[in-house]
């Protein structure tokens, strides 16, 4: 059965206690918790929200597993490795010598999760408009006793249509390219961005069983591209014959092509004596990863990309939505519990839980970190991440997953900083361009 879609509301009338913006996985995660705490919810998007999402989801399997959700993966391996190239870690004499990370990782079926999430909001009858917000203001109640005028107002959503819209508070979940959130200016925004194949190959591209976080061996590119910006392979076997291979750039200002990053995966693929024999889907990624905080005291509340919820060392999000979206609801449904919350008080509850002190000192280290990445040559940056890999396992994990604390993330840090090669020791001291300012924002976030 699909989400109802909505009638238009009296004038004057709240469509919900909260709308949400968009239907992507960050929307659909809030708008599933919310439910589950109680709250009457309304979906904004400019589709059916049932429709197919794009993208492809990478997840590890811990983090499904401490949810119970180890059932909404399509594919699970075991065998999980890395490849840092020649002279990247003490045991590797070899090119070909593999970091293996102990850890099972896992793909999402795109379609269970999302039917996840539809579920849970037909049961709790959410209903959907469709259309694209322009803009969003804060009306006060001057007539408390006219329908649908709560006590302290309410937020106001004008649609591009001229339809208006509105609701206790608004969640805007539409993605990282939102024009509707404030946030301040930071220099320029690196983007991860990627391009991939599903499909079947004249050999296999990566051993049986196998899936293949980071592929940084760049013996297929002439010399002079080797020194230019990095990319690595993610890919993994689908089993049946069929494999995912992308070709990655991790994060730069502005972002590789597309057409730098099929060109490079083909020199990768022809260089191993093999070719795309039949593709079954290509996938375009490109999203920040230094995106800033947004305003924590504007009215309007963000969720997933738009909220800069994209971890800004691995790109990873749907762990976190899954993770955090509870959370989030269980402390919006507090704060609307009372009546007369105005949409900022109801907003600022949510930023709160959002974005603690402790984890804006977490995000901007961690932003630190990339920005130095982004400066490394090609040999540095191999050698970062097979030290960092050869952390101990659950440091490395947490540092991915977002679930260290800040002592504990500081620990892990400073241990990686003693155990790096001396290059890499350098290159981590030598402060260059905003990493001071993001240094300091660990002590005054």
């Amino acid at each position: 059965m699909a989400l109802p879609l909505a009638a238009e509301p009296a004038e004057g009338a709240l469509c919900a206690e909260v709308l949400v913006l968009g239907a992507g996985p960050a929307g659909l995660a809030i708008a599933a918790a919310l439910v589950e705490q109680g709250v009457a919810v309304a979906l904004l998007c400019p589709g059916d929200p049932q429709a197919a999402w794009p993208n492809t989801y990478g997840v590890w399997g811990d983090e499904v597993d401490a949810l119970g959700l180890g059932h909404l993966l399509e594919h699970r391996w075991q065998h999980t490795v890395s490849y840092f190239g020649p002279g990247a870690a003490d045991a590797a004499d070899s090119a070909n010598a593999p970091t293996p990370h102990r850890r099972d990782y896992g793909l999402f079926d795109k379609q269970k999760l999302q039917h996840h999430w539809l579920e849970q909001l037909r049961r709790g009858g959410v209903p959907w408009h469709r259309g694209e917000a322009v803009a969003v203001e804060v009306a006060q109640n001057l007539e408390p006793g006219r329908a649908g005028g709560p006590p302290g107002g309410c937020s106001v959503v004008t649609l591009a249509s001229g339809e208006v819209l509105r609701a206790r508070l608004v969640v805007d979940a539409s993605g990282h390219g939102s024009a509707l959130i404030g946030r301040p200016s930071d220099g320029p925004v690196a983007g991860q961005a990627a391009y991939g194949v599903v499909g079947r190959f004249t050999a296999p591209p990566v051993e049986p069983g196998q899936f293949v976080l980071m592929d940084f061996r760049c013996d297929h590119l002439p010399f002079e591209q080797r020194q230019q910006q990095p990319t690595f392979l993610y890919a993994m076997d689908l089993g049946d014959g069929r494999h995912f291979v992308e070709e990655t750039s991790l994060a730069l200002a502005p972002p590789l092509s597309f057409d730098t990053l099929r060109q490079r995966l083909q020199l990768r693929l022809a260089h191993r004596g093999l070719a795309i024999s039949a593709v079954e889907h290509e996938e375009f990624c490109l999203f920040p990863m230094n995106l800033p905080l947004p305003d924590l005291q504007q009215p309007l509340l963000a969720f997933g990309g738009a909220a800069a919820m994209v971890h800004p060392a691995s790109g990873y999000l749907v762990g976190a939505l899954l993770r955090r979206a509870p959370e989030l609801a269980q402390a919006l449904a507090g704060a609307l519990a009372d009546p007369a919350a105005s949409p900022a008080s109801l907003a600022a509850a949510g930023w709160q839980a959002l974005w603690s002190q402790p984890l804006r000192r977490k995000h901007a280290l961690y932003q630190f970190g990339l920005e130095k990445l982004m400066r490394f040559p090609e040999q540095r940056l191999r050698q970062f991440f097979a030290t960092f890999f050869a952390l101990p396992n659950e440091q490395w994990y947490g540092f991915l997953t977002n679930t260290l604390s800040v002592p504990e993330l500081v620990a892990a840090m400073v241990r990686l900083f003693l155990t790096a090669p001396p290059g890499v020791r350098l290159g981590l001291m030598n402060l260059q361009g905003r990493e001071l300012a993001l240094l300091a924002r660990l002590l005054r976030p």
